[in-house]
């Protein structure tokens, strides 16, 4: 029986109560959960229906609890039902309905863990956006694992999601990059306030292979095709360094087409249609202190060129003209000053800030080796990349590791400990539960154990108390999902794999043996087993694939 079925349970015991007491069956919710208590000594499952209904219907808790109790226990695999404290239902399965989970989540297959929690959102994600004037580097390569991990979250909960890489080819940034370009084929330093790093030199070289005239040029037509064939090259490794990460997007926004498509001058309008502009010294303002910003934005400057803030009203409003409900952006730790500004741009154009747009702040990474920062990148020269950190660690490793903690912290990435192939590395810790399971697959097969199906299958067996952990375990799997998509927080899943799944799997595999022996003979337990091996290798598999990162069948 899994979780969602015992809710299912607890609410037709919730009906059938409050039919035969006359009571108000629209007080009762469309569905309700059971959660795993922490004590196992409380049970296998606990309830709070009867505390939620209570004031409801005019019953007392504990009252309204007896009656569900009474119920419960009448119902076929549950075990028995405790009263806890005011009103919590403590439930006990038996060992036959615990036991039919397995075969639940093997039946399931890559379905088992997905929802429709958050079926009808239609979510806009957009994460990394490096400026294409240089490889992508660690605290962008977080957002990369992060990002597409929540992108994975979401869409097995039901939301539908459309993901973004805004590709920032307009603005000064960009006139620095191709200054710096035309500098290095020149052979020349860069200019002050330019780009470094060998890259620089191989797309100025590239560039130049593409355009051997390009040096005969005067300066400013030259400038221009280091520009375009620059920012091209660029954000064509960008991609190819992200595809090799694993992390591909829907959509490539560029910014340059806000401009050339007119977008600011609609968004501007449609500002000065619900009466949050004003002009000042030449200039063109947006009012965003009426919705608690510390100051107002300027959009327009009076020399007549747009600023960075004009054309990130113009994206907002770009990605709600196309339908989607939440605009979800994640930003580096130095853009925590955005938020304020961005929630009142939002308010400025009609929307409930709270409701249509949602920024994430994510905090540095640093790579350690030895206890030490790596602090140079080979190619970038001042900055640790997406390539550095896989040639460190490995794309599995990479991902695992930044999507393992809560993006609001800061976090070191041990080269030593990320590479080491012992259960203190948490990546291989969680894949090698992927490989053993896989293994025990394998070597069953070879010996003739099949788990077969029907009467061959005896749950009632999966008694002893390592499994029933892990059975428990196994179960949590779609509450985590659903949990780590809700609060944008795929760190839970991996967390989950480690210290509820992989832990008690390898207790229940130094405690319960799946294969016979020698020339035993092949029983119903062993089948059972193999169908609990099976589970937990669906459930690793699944929790990895949400991570972006592989279930190796062998380490």
């Amino acid at each position: 029986m899994t979780p969602a079925e015992l809710a299912s349970v607890v609410l037709a015991a919730a009906h059938a109560v409050f039919s035969e007491r006359g009571l108000d069956r629209a007080a009762l919710p469309e569905r309700t959960v059971v959660e795993r208590p922490r004590n196992p000594e409380h049970g296998d499952y606990a309830s709070t229906l009867a505390l939620q209904l209570s004031k409801k219907v005019g019953v007392p808790p504990r009252e309204l609890a007896t009656a569900l109790a009474d119920e419960l226990s009448r119902t076929a695999g549950v075990k028995s039902v405790e009263i806890a404290g005011p009103g919590f239902l403590n439930i006990r399965l038996d060992a036959a309905a615990a036991g039919q989970l397995a075969r639940a989540i093997v039946e399931a297959g890559a379905e088992y863990g997905r929802s429709d929690r958050l079926a009808g959102q239609k979510i806009n994600l957009e994460f990394v956006s490096a400026n294409p004037t240089g490889p992508v580097h660690i605290g962008g390569v977080r957002w990369a694992a992060v990002g597409d991990a929540l992108s994975r979250l979401l869409r097995a909960t039901g939301a539908q999601v459309g993901t973004e890489y805004y590709f920032n080819d307009a603005g000064s940034q960009i006139d620095r990059f191709a200054c710096s370009l035309l500098a290095a084929a020149k052979g020349e330093p860069a200019p002050e306030d330019g780009y470094g790093g060998a890259y620089i030199a191989e797309i100025a070289a590239e560039v130049q292979a593409r355009r051997p005239d390009v040096l005969t040029l005067d300066d400013a037509a030259a400038q221009e095709v280091f520009r375009v064939e620059g920012v091209a090259l660029m954000f064509d490794e960008i991609r190819s360094s992200l595809r090799d990460f694993g992390v591909e997007f829907d959509t490539y926004f560029n910014e340059k087409d806000l401009h050339d498509r007119g977008e600011l001058d609609l968004a501007l309008a449609r500002l000065r249609q619900q009466g949050h502009l004003y002009e000042s010294e030449g200039a063109t303002w947006l009012r965003t202190t009426d919705f608690g910003d510390d100051k107002d934005r300027v959009l327009r400057k009076s020399n007549g060129e747009w600023t960075y803030f004009a054309a990130d009203c113009a994206y907002y409003l770009d990605k709600r003209e196309r339908g989607f409900e939440r605009v979800v952006i994640m930003l580096g730790a130095d853009h925590h000053g955005y938020i304020g500004r961005m929630k009142a741009m939002a308010a400025c154009f009609g929307d409930d800030p709270e409701r249509n747009l949602e920024i994430l702040i994510g905090q540095l990474v640093n790579l350690v080796r030895d206890g030490a920062p790596v602090r140079m990148s080979k190619r970038a020269g001042t900055v640790i990349t997406l390539e550095d950190l896989v040639d460190a660690i490995g794309v599995d490793a990479s991902r695992y590791a930044l999507a393992r903690y809560s993006s609001d912290s800061p976090i070191d990435i041990d080269i030593e400990l990320w590479t080491r192939a012992t259960r203190d590395n948490p990546v291989y810790y969680v894949q090698y539960v992927a490989a053993r399971t896989a293994g025990v697959a394998r070597n069953a097969a070879e010996v003739g154990l099949v788990p077969g199906d029907g009467d061959a299958f005896r749950p009632e067996l999966l008694d002893h108390e390592k499994e029933n952990e892990l059975l428990k375990a196994l179960a949590e799997f779609p509450a985590v999902v659903a949990t780590a998509a809700e609060l944008r927080e795929p760190h839970r899943v991996a967390r989950y794999l480690e210290e509820s799944v992989a832990a008690s799997f390898h207790r229940f595999y130094d405690n319960c043996r799946v294969l016979p022996l020698g020339d035993e003979e092949v029983t119903d337990l062993h089948r059972a087993r193999l169908w609990l091996n099976n589970a937990t290798r669906t459930v690793i598999a699944n929790g990895l694939h949400l991570l972006g990162v592989s279930a190796p069948e062998r380490m």
